[in-house]
């Protein structure tokens, strides 16, 4: 199964026809948020049970109200999902996965989502979509290159620019990998150092670091929203305008992630890399902005899907793991300050570099077979 996600080309009343959609699927989701935490304590009731009688009440009491007669002309698939949703919000508190469910927020992102109540629908190519429950077609930026099916779709929006995901159920083709084994070290200097085993060949790469890039320009846009009145349209301008910032440096990171991720699942049959404790690494104020601006975390799921889909044998190397206080020619630990970056072991008569010397002991490195993880 793939998702596939595409940007709309939307006029101002297609647009306007999204914000109502995604401001009903808000409305819902609060609503019977606010309804479930109300009712703790008054009986056992479970999840699902407490959230179809609340969809009852949406569809035969809310709706009917002189103040929600609009929602009679949406979608009524978005207050559907939006159940569904909390449903898995719960569940994932449940079971300690997320904390508790919190209400929605029209700052921290629109969307909602739709299906097709009579099964999957077929996508033609081109460069037009027609969404379930939603009237009229819709514009792409980009072509869909082949017929597509798939049945439930999402529509968020990311700065000023609205996007249509779905997934597809389909095979990705078998791909060979020319090369053998990889070890990887994740530091803030260089973004990655990697060791292969082939002829010692190492590389370094460096991320665009998006956000340091864009900081003066995010500083001064939200102190010129500090000093103007709250909820005026220059302000709504102003946090417009950050959006679209935050947009744009989520997209460059993300874009920098995804194409190094599918480089090294397409590259090699077994990846190593360091089970880094990235929200323990946060914790640290003076590293944090510079770990969230690399996106640690996010490198590392995006390989571990990357290696699922290319059938890429994936190997976590313990965090405790002294990768960079070994020498990775004799073994001989030693520590050393965060601030030497050159190490000059002498039992062995060796000058390396303190990163590509980490590399390449994770590279040698055998962990226990639990944390091996072959797909």
């Amino acid at each position: 199964m793939f998702a596939l996600k595409r940007a709309l080309k939307l006029n101002k009343n297609e647009a306007t026809l999204m914000v109502k959609h995604a401001g009903f699927r808000r409305v819902a989701f609060n609503m019977d948020l606010s309804l479930r935490t109300q009712m703790y304590g008054e009986g056992k009731f479970s999840d699902s049970k407490v959230i179809n009688e609340i969809n009852k009440l949406l569809s035969d009491r809310v709706k009917k109200q002189p103040g929600f007669a609009g929602m009679n002309q949406l979608s009524s698939r978005v207050a559907q999902n939006a159940l569904i949703d909390l449903k898995g919000a719960f569940s994932r508190y449940r079971f300690g996965q997320s904390g508790h469910p919190t209400f929605a927020s029209r700052r921290w992102g629109q969307l909602f989502t739709v299906d097709s109540s009579k099964g999957k629908v077929v996508l033609d190519t081109g460069y037009t979509i027609k969404i379930p429950t939603l009237v009229g077609t819709f514009r792409l930026h980009e072509p869909w290159d082949c017929g597509l099916v798939s049945q439930t779709f999402t529509i968020s929006k990311e700065g000023s620019c609205w996007f249509v995901s779905f997934s597809v159920d389909a095979e990705r083709l078998p791909v060979q990998q020319p090369k053998k084994i990889l070890g990887v070290d994740r530091r803030i200097k260089s973004f990655a150092t990697f060791s292969e085993a082939e002829g010692s060949k190492n590389q370094v790469f460096e991320a665009p670091k998006p956000l340091k890039q864009a900081k003066t320009k995010l500083a001064t846009l939200q102190r010129q929203a500090s000093r103007q009145a709250r909820g005026s349209n220059n302000h709504h301008k102003t946090y417009a305008r950050i959006s679209r910032l935050h947009a744009g440096i989520f997209c460059v990171r993300k874009d920098f992630l995804n194409k190094l991720t599918a480089y090294l699942a397409k590259s090699f049959k077994l990846i190593k890399i360091e089970d880094l404790n990235v929200k323990r690494m946060m914790a640290n104020h003076k590293l944090a902005g510079a770990i969230s601006d690399l996106g640690f975390y996010e490198f590392k799921r995006q390989l571990t899907y990357n290696c699922l889909m290319y059938m890429v044998t994936r190997v976590l190397v313990a965090q405790w793991f002294p990768s960079s206080l070994t020498c990775s020619n004799c073994g001989q630990k030693q520590a050393r300050k965060l601030s030497i970056r050159t190490y000059n072991w002498q039992s062995g008569g060796v000058s390396i570099d303190r990163d590509l010397n980490a590399s390449i002991n994770i590279l040698n490195r055998e962990p226990s077979a639990a944390r091996r993880i072959a797909y």
